[in-house]
């Protein structure tokens, strides 16, 4: 007999978690389906959370009650505000984590979740019912039913592995691929192609002569990658730094002829900002060195992840060439790096809810859309999730655009833009990156999560409180001075005469924050993220003012609708390039069309006469 479920989501990597929690967070019966759920949560790359661009995505998932802020904090023994020099804005937290703790906190949350099961087997093939989606088969016949699936699947579909001359199916060392599953999303004349990802070797830390390194400590300050979690828990262990040399570079170009890189074996493009060792070599062969990272991967194991030089170098190779760096001569290689290929969906065929087009009911979240990184899965996890619900409850959907979030910013560059490589988030993708810092995605997003049912009563409570507080704060912001009256207080501005707010005097650096605290004390009363999250929106406020037009311009163009089976063709002026590009994506607001590469604002207002005609 059939089993019915509401969603069921295929995949329990970061992207899968994030989907069934947020799914069942929405009241949706929800089954996470994986090969093995002793792999759910696993982290199968690096042992590293956050990031320039990802710490931004892992806040704004947490800010809408996902699981990857709490389970990094839960697992975290290392500690970095990346860009920490500069303003908040392009600050990137990253925590390294305990790889088994990490694993064991997402199972926890999950147990947690009303209404999600974990179903254990391997999806055989979608089950579609005149053109919609309703459930899948499993390979051992059983069927699970439901009018929403999202697919999150990895790197596992069609997934292959190389190391060397060695070639196996499977998406991640010692685990099987999806390989019927990615045959009959082919045959379903889906856009798909190849991409490609690899991993570096681990090291035993115990054959390491860390001595002889560079030590990188943690961050002694007291952040957390999700501002819920009270305090840190775990001992802090400090990572190492070497980095390859002459000798490396020529032992690594000495085996390309053994490289499934360079052989042709593999088709398919890596990660640009993450570059295979090989790749590194030859791209910059004037360079004397890489630095090389390396990174504990868990409080009671010996394994270290050597950030830098991901390879799919014969092992021997790959021993030779870590042997060379200084610290590493004695090193033991305990599990050798390799390259996995895997299939990925043209995004451009989704829409901003992560829906295809083609298959209503199918949604796709993670490396299945052409993305890299936990991060950026996770986020697109929590999208699809949301989605499915809404589609399966019928309920409006959750569409976050590029004013509101960086999860925005990745979700409209994929369905608009697509991908030739691995899709990163970086923070210069983001044109309005002011609005958008690490430290205020709760109050951008926790509306957002209210609003859509998927923010559960502690969080709903924090927020509340939050509110409070700022409203609170700017009430004590609001009054004026005179420069002679702050002058008075201590500050030493130029007497110009002017009559200031204290948020505008917030922005004047002689205008310590002791001092205002003093002249409104309840910045001293609120909890300090809040302060200083209001202090920095003072601190930003003159370009964030100059901003508003440009979000205001973006919202008066998304209300300029383009449907769905408009004819481009039937615009005059187009180009057959614009017109491939349009079709591809298939926007649908006038904003949309416009972020598109290569659609001029001619091309635009030809659109917009059209959409208006066709509307009336």
């Amino acid at each position: 007999m059939p089993v019915r479920y509401d969603v069921i989501v295929v995949g329990g990597g970061h992207a899968g978690c994030e989907a069934a929690a947020a799914a069942a967070r929405k009241g949706a019966k929800v089954a996470l389906l994986t090969f093995d759920r002793n792999t759910v949560g696993a982290m199968s790359c690096n042992p590293a959370i956050g990031g320039l661009g990802k710490g931004h995505l892992v806040r704004e998932v947490d800010a809408l009650d996902g699981l990857m802020g709490r389970a990094a904090d839960a697992a975290a023994i290392h500690h970095r505000m990346l860009n920490s020099s500069k303003g908040a804005a392009v600050q990137g937290p990253r925590v390294q984590a305990d790889r088994s703790r990490y694993r064991a906190a997402i199972h926890g949350l999950l147990d947690q979740q009303v209404g999600l099961t974990i179903v254990e087997g391997e999806a055989h093939e979608l089950l579609l019912d005149q053109g919609q989606t309703s459930g899948i088969r499993l390979s051992d016949g059983q069927t699970l039913e439901a009018s929403a699936v999202v697919l999150a699947t990895g790197t596992f579909l069609g997934g292959k592995l190389f190391c060397g001359d060695a070639q196996n199916t499977g998406g991640r060392i010692g685990e099987r691929a999806a390989t019927r599953l990615g045959q009959q999303l082919r045959e379903l004349d889906l856009p798909i192609a190849r991409l490609k990802t690899g991993t570096p070797p681990r090291i035993d830390g115990r054959t390491i002569d860390w001595a002889r390194l560079e030590t990188q400590p943690s961050d002694d300050g007291t952040w957390t990658m999700s501002p819920v979690t009270p305090a840190r828990i775990l001992p802090q262990l400090a990572c190492a730094i070497t980095r390859t040399n002459d000798r490396t570079h020529q032992i690594i170009r000495d085996g390309l002829g053994r490289s499934p890189l360079f052989s042709g074996a593999i088709e398919g493009r890596g990660p640009r900002y993450c570059p295979s060792i090989e790749d590194k070599v030859l791209r910059f062969g004037d360079r004397d060195g890489h630095q090389i990272f390396l990174e504990p991967e868990g409080l009671d194991s010996p394994l270290v992840y050597p950030n830098g030089i991901s390879t799919s170098l014969p092992e021997d190779v790959q021993r030779a060439m870590i042997r060379t760096m200084t610290g590493l001569e004695q090193a033991e290689i305990v599990v050798a790096g390799y390259a996995v290929e895997y299939d990925h969906v043209d995004p451009r065929a989704l829409t901003s809810s992560l829906e295809l087009r083609a298959l209503p009911g199918l949604f796709c979240a993670g490396q299945i859309n052409g993305t890299t990184g936990y991060e950026e899965a996770a986020a697109q996890g929590l999208v699809a999730g949301v989605n499915a619900a809404a589609h399966a409850l019928s309920q409006s959907p959750m569409i976050l655009d590029r004013a509101s979030s960086y999860i925005g910013v990745m979700v409209d560059d994929l369905v608009l833009q697509g991908v030739t490589e691995p899709y990163r988030m970086l923070t210069a993708r983001a044109e309005y990156r002011l609005r958008l810092r690490a430290d205020n995605a709760e109050t951008r997003l926790g509306p957002v999560g209210l609003e859509h049912g998927i923010v559960g009563p502690d969080r709903a409570r924090r927020l509340d409180q939050r509110r409070h507080w700022r409203s609170d704060i700017e009430a004590a912001l609001s009054r004026s001075m005179t420069s002679t009256e702050i002058a008075r207080a201590g500050a030493s501005v130029r007497q110009d005469g002017a009559r200031r707010t204290l948020w505008e005097w917030a922005r004047f650096p002689e205008v310590s924050r002791s001092l205002l605290t003093s002249l409104a004390p309840v910045l001293d009363k609120a909890p300090q993220d809040v302060t200083d999250e209001l202090l920095e929106d003072a601190h930003y406020a003159p370009y964030l003012e100059r901003q508003e037009a440009e979000v205001a311009a973006l919202r008066r163009d998304e209300r300029v609708h383009i449907a769905a089976d408009f004819d481009f063709r039937g615009v005059g002026g187009l180009s057959n390039e614009m017109i491939e590009r349009l079709e591809a994506a298939r926007p649908d607001t006038l904003a949309a069309a416009g972020r598109i590469r290569g659609i001029t604002p001619a091309a635009l207002a030809a659109i917009l006469v059209h959409a208006r005609r066709a509307a009336a």
